[in-house]
């Protein structure tokens, strides 16, 4: 059904291959489930068991955006390979061109590698969420501002969300996905107030997080909900032109440092 093909859209990234080149997308696609079965055999056994560590776990995937049912196991599989490999790598180089090396330092130097290999998943993991969560951001203003036009012309919230989730396919696909996904919840049977905490918990943006607060509050108690966006889309505004700012004022004390050391110094040398 068409339900079943969003939510396939949806948990695979949101974007539709083209007919033209399915065949070449599903055999990208095999291709990479079976690197990825692979992983996930190796990192099934080392991946947290405990319910708790499974949700925040779980929860730090959802932010970055990864929503495969496997990403656990498939992360700690890539945690012990890059741990494996790149200490393996080094002793190779070290056996073929760095002979000259005591082992003093190749063993330091083996451990930073094992060390780099497990934790640079981890790192890549919170890169990707705090770039996501930075589009989320830039995106929210204008998202409020159509939710707040299809408000004021007397859709529902619920009609407005979809409506504002398939004009932000194309410019915020991110913001666009989690709004559909907050629709398909609603859809699905889910209460309003628990679909719209479940996007602040999966986004980890606190301004969003803010917002779904104000929305159930509005909906609890009846007040106006185009009044309380509109208000909220004034102040995510004005924040981050204050934060632009604050950039903007920051930027000569960055540059002191290198005109003292760099600039100046070659200055003095044409004077002289």
């Amino acid at each position: 059904s068409a339900r079943k093909e969003l939510i396939g859209k949806i948990r695979g990234g949101g974007i539709a291959t083209s007919p033209a080149f399915d065949d070449e997308a599903d055999e990208a696609e095999k291709k990479d489930s079976r690197l990825l079965g692979i992983f996930g055999k190796i990192g099934r056994r080392a991946s947290a068991t405990k319910a708790e560590d499974y949700s925040a776990s779980r929860l730090k995937f959802l932010r970055a955006g990864i929503r495969h049912e496997n990403a656990l196991a498939v992360h700690w599989g890539v945690k012990i390979f890059l741990t494996v490999m790149f200490p393996a790598a080094f002793l190779l180089a070290r056996t073929l061109v760095l002979t000259t090396l005591s082992y003093q330092v190749s063993m330091a130097v083996t451990v930073l590698c094992a060390l780099l290999g497990f934790y640079l998943p981890d790192i890549w993991l919170n890169r990707k969420g705090e770039e996501r969560r930075q589009k989320i951001l830039q995106s929210l203003p204008d998202a409020l501002d159509l939710l707040v036009v299809c408000v004021e012309a007397g859709q529902g919230l619920d009609a407005a969300i979809k409506r504002v989730a398939e004009d932000l396919q194309e410019s915020s696909p991110i913001i666009s996905q989690e709004l559909l996904l907050v629709n398909l919840e609603t859809m699905a049977g889910l209460e309003r107030q628990q679909a719209l905490k479940n996007l602040g918990e999966r986004t980890g943006v606190d301004e969003l997080v803010s917002l779904c607060n104000i929305l159930i509050q509005s909906d609890r108690f009846g007040t106006s909900i185009a009044q309380a966006l509109k208000t909220q889309s004034d102040y995510l505004r004005t924040e981050r032109r204050q934060k632009l700012e604050e950039l903007a004022a920051k930027t000569p004390v960055k540059l002191l440092f290198p005109m003292l050391l760099f600039i100046f110094p070659a200055i003095m040398v044409v004077i002289l």
